[in-house]
């Protein structure tokens, strides 16, 4: 293979390079998915323009196939215009790859500038940047590129910071890291040094913008911003620059379900030039982020000032800019303004910018100091993030109207063509929600999602599929529009509208447990006559049959309890300790004929989960009311153990606002200062209000659970597993990969285990977390995964080498 040959002339040749060679001095790779394993790249280079021309470099394409070197094809360089002594330099190549795997794709060549004060020998030191994509069907995916030249200047003992400016195009989620530059696939550079290692400094003491302390070096692994506190002087004379060069891996993530997938990565390899000056940066304001409506015109003014009275230039960077109709600023091109300098910034959006993710623009403010017989000196920056959430607008025209246990829905057609579907969303009930850009349903409003459909339709009959809905309750009805992945992104919600069914039927209105007790608990069931029942199609007067099931659900075997012409029946003698409960009412006429049933309601169920100092505790119940209302938000928590004398009696200890919080609660003894005592077992119980939404029923619907009852730090584990196998699944030998100088990568750890019982623990195992991290060092473990089985495979991934251990959760 000609690659093989090329290995082995790199060898050879390297300690013939010249010291005179000054050249490459920044770097990336962009990757854009033309179909399937069609992709274009873009190698983006940057070289001194006193240095030798981009010439004999390798792209590798991962997958065994390259282009360029000494003696191939010619690669189709272009030449941008220099600015500030630097050339940018960039070409492009389609390639089809023969199968879905992960590929490596690289860019090599000798040499890097001269000078670099943190790679010795820089001049004899090759570049290497590369790029991982991962082709999978179900993932189409292109990288990130950069929207900030890799090139910015700082000057010693004072902060820098650069922001790539990182744009995705499928609106993945980005994290950044510092790594290692490199000179060849898997070959870090010989002797790098960090930024901040002690050989660049006087002395620690002047290692930071302060003055004292040791200086820093670090990347926000959400924005991207780079950060240097400070760069130090002891290698820089009096008003002269030095060079140093630095690796940023972008790493995208897509959300899957409830995970994050890790897919492509980016790394670029940039410089960042230090002068010998005294200079503070500019400091720079910019718009509060915001949330705007697609089709809404955005308007921001960004401002800096100095604090040493230079002027300043103002620009804008990031995805706005990218795709029409394109966001401008002015102004444009950017140019230095006496103090305090501005810039306007405005964006026509439209449908097709709504995603979920916000966009980003960086403002970039950068001084143009004058020093008395030196003249201009090269400024210092500044960066800002200002992120814009486009949402799309929300669906208009929604009517509902009440048939006979049902509900017909229809709707104005949606404006957005690019949206993908119409989430239809319910409750019992109105809830105010505030109007805002905010998209989608908020937490706790009590609303559920009961039907996506095709964005294409404009109607819907919720008839609870198929069991007709609720007598009495009053529902209420919401649309979100959903834009399709991988940008996704979510409407604002729709104006909310109600229609109620009649009370033509018995409706329950409580289900109150008295007492908890294994074999003698009590609860009270309630219901009101069919207040609206067509009397002459069935007269009265009317009979009750109350039923049961021993389940949160209805489902199990029914029980029937009592025919009555009462309405309120004492259950008694059930394991309301253990067990939840629900009924239902069928109704019989004057004449004896069976008319219909009510809706299933059942107990609430109280959950307690023991934390480390704490007890969290969880409520729930399956009824045709909410139990989520703004008009009686309160549930009110009881518990015993508050005062001496009364250590057997509950007490009401608080109260959740369940429209803000949910169905949740953290005793944590902060309700009156007084910590949980790991070695005592405390009791609880909760009572919920709720509402059917009409005037014509009662309100608010008062029910109380179970008592239960557990103890801070319990002790006693759930059933461990005993056993954990790995097991690694591979299409080649790991030997294979490097004889053959491939880069495809397609690896897979398959973790196994089983959890087996042991007599002193519970069988209470709800799920198990999965964690992982390439090394031993505990700190560096990460989550994974939280998972119902015992098997699990971690994939994507471009080596084996991971360390991985199990947690129980109960």
């Amino acid at each position: 293979m000609r690659y093989s040959k090329f290995l082995i002339s790199f060898v050879f040749l390297l300690p013939g390079f010249k010291s005179v060679a000054t050249h490459i001095r920044a770097g990336e790779i962009i990757a854009r998915q033309v179909s399937g394993s069609e992709y274009i790249f873009t190698f983006i280079g940057y070289r001194d323009v006193e240095g030798i021309l981009f010439q004999n470099g390798v792209f590798d394409f991962g997958d065994g196939t390259i282009f360029g070197g000494e003696g191939g094809e010619i690669i189709p360089w272009v030449r941008f215009d220099p600015v500030n002594g630097v050339e940018r330099w960039e070409f492009t190549l389609s390639h089809t790859y023969p199968a879905a795997a992960n590929y490596i794709v690289s860019y090599t060549e000798e040499n890097r500038n001269e000078d670099i004060q943190n790679i010795s020998g820089s001049v004899n030191t090759a570049f290497h940047v590369e790029t991982l994509i991962i082709i999978d069907a179900l993932f189409p995916n292109s990288s990130p590129f950069f929207t900030v030249p890799p090139i910015d200047q700082g000057v010693v003992g004072a902060i820098f910071e650069h922001n790539p400016g990182a744009f995705d195009p499928d609106d993945d989620s980005l994290s950044y890291s510092l790594v290692t530059p490199q000179q060849a696939s898997g070959l870090d550079v010989g002797g790098y040094l960090q930024l901040n290692d002690a050989s660049f400094y006087d002395d620690f003491g002047t290692g930071s913008s302060t003055g004292s302390g040791t200086p820093e070096i670090f990347i926000d692994p959400a924005t991207g911003t780079l950060t240097w506190d400070a760069p130090g002087g002891a290698t820089i004379p009096d008003r002269e620059k030095r060079e140093w060069n630095v690796a940023i891996r972008v790493q995208e993530w897509r959300k899957a379900g409830d995970q994050f997938i890790p897919l492509g990565y980016v790394v670029r390899d940039m410089q960042i030039i230090i002068w010998d000056f005294e200079n503070e940066p500019p400091e720079l304001e910019i718009p509060e982020d915001t949330c705007v409506i697609a089709g809404d015109i955005i308007k921001g003014i960004a401002t800096a000032t100095d604090r040493d009275g230079d002027s300043v230039k103002l620009e804008a960077f990031g995805g706005p800019f990218q795709f029409p109709p394109k966001a401008t600023f002015s102004p444009d091109p950017a140019v230095f303004q006496a103090i305090p300098a501005s810039v306007e910034f405005e964006w026509q959006t439209v449908c097709g910018f709504v995603r979920t993710s916000p966009y980003q623009v960086e403002f970039k403010a950068t001084d143009r100091p004058i020093i008395p017989d030196f003249g201009k000196f090269p400024g210092q920056s500044n960066f800002e993030t200002w992120r814009i959430t486009i949402t799309g607008p929300a669906p208009q025209g929604l009517t509902a109207n009440a048939v006979f246990g049902s509900m017909n829905l229809s709707w104005d057609s949606y404006e957005c063509s690019n949206a993908q579907s119409m989430e239809i969303w319910r409750r019992v009930g109105s809830f105010e929600i505030d109007p805002t850009c905010s998209s989608g349903i908020p937490e706790n409003s009590g609303y559920e999602l009961i039907q996506t459909q095709n964005i294409d339709n404009t109607n819907f009959v919720d008839n609870n599929n198929g069991t007709r809905l609720a007598p009495g309750a009053k529902y209420c009805y919401r649309l979100v529009a959903v834009f399709p992945q991988p940008l996704g992104g979510l409407s604002v919600i729709s104006e909310e509208v109600c229609d109620s069914l009649l009370i033509d039927l018995p409706v329950i209105t409580n289900v109150d447990i008295l007492s908890t007790n294994e074999t003698d608990g009590q609860i009270r069931v309630n219901w009101t006559p069919p207040y609206e029942i067509d009397s002459a199609n069935f007269p009265p007067s009317y009979t009750y049959e109350l039923i049961r099931t021993e389940s949160l659900k209805p489902e199990g075997e029914v029980s029937s309890l009592i025919t009555t012409s009462d309405t309120v029946f004492l259950d008694q003698g059930l394991n309301t300790e253990d067990l939840a409960y629900s009924y239902r009412v069928i109704l019989y006429d004057g004449l004896g004929n069976l008319v219909d049933t009510s809706h299933y309601a059942s107990s609430v169920r109280l959950s307690p989960n023991s934390q480390i100092g704490s007890i969290r505790l969880l409520w729930e119940a399956d009824v045709p009311w909410s139990n989520i209302v703004q008009n009686f938000p309160y549930h009110y928590v009881y518990r015993d153990n508050i005062l001496a004398d009364f250590t057997d009696s509950l007490v009401l200890i608080d109260s959740v606002n369940v429209t803000m919080e949910g169905l949740t609660y953290l005793d944590n003894g902060s309700f009156n200062g007084v910590d949980l005592n790991e070695e005592i077992e405390y009791c609880y119980s909760v009572t919920t209000q709720g509402s059917y939404g009409n005037k014509l029923l009662p309100e608010p619907l008062v029910n109380r659970s179970q008592i239960i009852c557990a103890q801070p730090n319990d002790i006693v584990p759930p059933c461990t597993p005993v056993s954990v196998n790995f097991t690694s699944d591979n299409n080649f030998e790991c030997e294979a990969q490097f004889v053959c100088g491939s880069n495809v990568v397609s690896l897979e750890n398959v973790i196994q285990w089983r959890a087996d019982t042991e007599p002193e623990c519970e069988d209470d195992v709800q799920f198990f977390r999965i964690y992982f991290s390439e090394s031993e060092d505990t700190a560096t473990f990460q989550l994974l995964e939280e998972t119902f089985s015992t098997v699990f495979s971690h994939r994507n991934l471009t080596s084996l080498a991971f360390c991985y251990y199990g947690q129980i959760g109960q």
